[in-house]
């Protein structure tokens, strides 16, 4: 997903002369057709995240359209005030390209895991938060940004993630997209935990039990109707994300189900990461393994919910 980002900012900068290119402390060869062909759009800024987020935001307000790649903990914990003030309370035209959400950087340990971000920047208003599943969605995400109003926030994966979007679904910033249906229950997912959902949906299907598969690409704006409307038909929801269970996808559905008053007709579980930091180290998949962030969890939570007739949130 990093490099069908990256190409594309290079290749919207070919089309676009407001498109200017951003990096913080970036490795070598990044985007290095682009700094050939358009250099005077091209800056690499080092070690300087806030640096970077206020210069994007001065350069949108003469009418650039900034694109801006660095780690994702750097892009919110470090330049929060930064983000918050100078990009959401001006509202502008400003992509950040998040590197490493989730657990991709898990050799590094807590410190560079990006796992409270999007409770982090679903909270300030006039941002857009958008986390795609794969390379092709990104690129697909990609040709809508240039044209946003808003300040938009992309978190995405290390890359080689399995493609499983599919082109004829269509894709719109803040619609989401039924990619299994069934009456039984409801996966809600959003990035690459969608690709858990997905395993989840075929394991339960061939059990009997028929779930739709809503992938939420835009945590912020929610697609309200699309989450209620779908709730409502089976009153059983599970949502799975590679993010703390505080303040992401699963407390945006819950909250979408209280406000529409459809809460106390269905039953919602939610798989996340628990409300600790975490203790070990070791690879993406592992760490997804110990969370308890895989297929079997949402089969077993599924199940759950299909054979007890009590309604309520776990």
């Amino acid at each position: 997903m990093r490099k069908a980002a990256i190409e594309a900012v290079g290749a919207l900068a070919d089309r676009d002369e407001r498109v200017v290119f951003i990096g913080s402390d970036l490795g070598p060869g990044v985007l290095d057709s682009m700094r050939t062909r358009h250099p005077e759009r091209f800056f690499m800024e080092g070690v300087a995240e806030q640096h970077v987020v206020g210069m994007a935001a001065g350069l949108a307000t003469e009418g650039f359209r900034p694109y801006v790649n660095t780690i994702a903990t750097f892009l919110t914990r470090r330049c929060y005030e930064q983000v918050a003030i100078d990009l959401c309370i001006q509202d502008l035209p400003v992509v950040l390209l998040a590197s490493g959400g989730g657990a991709v950087y898990a050799p590094l340990g807590p410190t560079h895991l990006a796992v409270e971000d999007l409770a982090i920047l679903r909270a300030l208003p006039n941002m857009t938060v958008v986390a795609p599943c794969d390379a092709d969605e990104m690129r697909r995400l990609m040709d809508l940004t240039l044209d946003w109003p808003h300040p938009m926030y992309i978190r995405f994966a290390k890359g080689g993630d399995p493609v499983v979007s599919r082109p004829e679904l269509g894709f719109e910033i803040g619609r989401a997209i039924e990619m299994e249906q069934g009456t039984d229950g409801l996966i809600v997912s959003t990035g690459v935990a969608t690709q858990v959902a997905l395993a989840a949906s075929a394991e339960l299907r061939a059990a009997g039990i028929e779930c739709s598969v809503l992938h939420v690409h835009t945590v912020k704006p929610l697609d309200v109707q699309a989450i209620v409307s779908r709730a409502a038909s089976c009153g059983r929801v599970v949502v799975v994300e590679e993010h703390v269970v505080a303040g992401g996808l699963g407390s945006a559905v819950l909250e979408a189900l209280a406000d529409a008053d459809a809460l106390g007709g269905t039953s919602v579980r939610r798989i996340g990461i628990p409300d600790r930091f975490a203790d070990r180290y070791g690879s993406q998949r592992d760490l997804m393994d110990h969370w308890g962030i895989t297929p079997a969890a949402v089969v077993s939570a599924m199940r759950s919910l299909a054979g007890e007739g009590a309604r309520g949130v776990r």
